[in-house]
């Protein structure tokens, strides 16, 4: 069986609690559901913990989770999705160099290194979904930000 087929109808969804506990749940759980299809786990790993940091650091709302989805839409890709309470802080990638002793501040940039290509969608309103795709076999030479449309595909938690 080729990693298409073991990825096939993959689709991961649970509401997390936004504190770095949940955003470490959302990577351990992504990996597991991974490994237990044979895919492999490293990229979506990072992805995963980057994208769910960022919810619970950025996108905090006293009261409220965030979302992970993750699915295989297409053979050898997968779709990560984080959607947190928080739609008027919008993520951009850093445009300034970080300091070298700087806690902070890469995680958009290794977001950005690792997806074939990563976005924002707004809405529904308070809400924002960030989300990456990521190759499951092989590595896309083209990554890009792509900007999506306002209320495309997003619930709020």
């Amino acid at each position: 069986m080729s990693d298409e087929t073991h990825a096939d109808g993959m689709h991961l969804t649970v509401l997390l609690s936004c504190t770095r506990r949940g955003a470490r749940l959302a990577r351990l759980l992504t990996v597991a559901e991974l490994a237990s299809r044979g895919l492999p786990t490293d990229t979506a790993a990072h992805v995963v913990g980057e994208l769910a940091a960022n919810a619970a650091l950025h996108g905090r709302v006293p009261g409220r989770s965030f979302r992970l989805r993750a699915s295989c839409p297409v053979p050898g890709s997968l779709r990560i999705e984080v959607t947190d309470a928080l739609g008027e802080r919008a993520p951009r990638p850093a445009t300034l160099p970080v300091g070298p002793d700087a806690e902070s501040g890469r995680g958009l940039l290794l977001v950005e290194a690792l997806a074939e290509r990563w976005g924002v969608t707004h809405g529904p309103f308070p809400c924002k979904t960030v989300w990456a795709e990521v190759a499951l076999v092989g590595v896309s030479p083209q990554r890009r930000l792509v900007e999506a449309p306002y209320g495309r595909r997003t619930n709020c938690p």
